[in-house]
């Protein structure tokens, strides 16, 4: 008997392997195009508002960022090394995420200075797009790969 066979059905989870690594891929670059959609509402936000009560989280990036790491922790379960590298990039990018949205709200407040683009979010988020690339389309790869190893 599976430990998680009563959580996530294995046997499903199995016929909708071959796709996972392009949902991953999918979120990530969902996740990309949101967060520079995000940065430009928030300037706008800030521009508007007079405290940092005017910034707001956006529902469609939450989504991705959430969805990646749920796409990420079922990866985990199909290719356990591959998945656990996934899972630990999308929690960088979900813990970088929450700083990053914190420390927006800091530079609204104080209004001296203007937004800065979210670095450390866009660093992470990258990481784990070139490594979702990398699972999701190996098989271009594969080739020059196994003759180089």
């Amino acid at each position: 008997m599976q430990p998680l066979q009563f959580l996530v059905p294995i046997d499903a989870l199995e016929a909708f392997a071959p796709t996972l690594p392009l949902v991953v891929f999918a979120f990530a670059v969902a996740n990309m195009v949101t967060r520079m959609l995000q940065h430009s509402r928030h300037l706008d936000q800030a521009e508007s508002g007079d405290d940092d009560e005017a910034l707001s989280r956006w529902l469609p990036h939450t989504a991705t960022t959430l969805g990646l790491v749920f796409a990420s922790f079922l990866f985990m379960i199909v290719e356990p090394h591959g998945g656990m590298v996934m899972s630990v990039l999308a929690m960088s990018v979900f813990v970088s995420d929450f700083f990053e949205y914190e420390s927006r709200r800091v530079e609204a407040r104080s209004k001296s200075k203007t937004l800065g683009r979210p670095t450390a979010a866009i660093g992470a988020s990258l990481f784990a797009l070139l490594y979702a690339s990398y699972q999701s389309f190996f098989y271009l790869i594969e080739p020059l790969w196994n003759s180089i190893v």
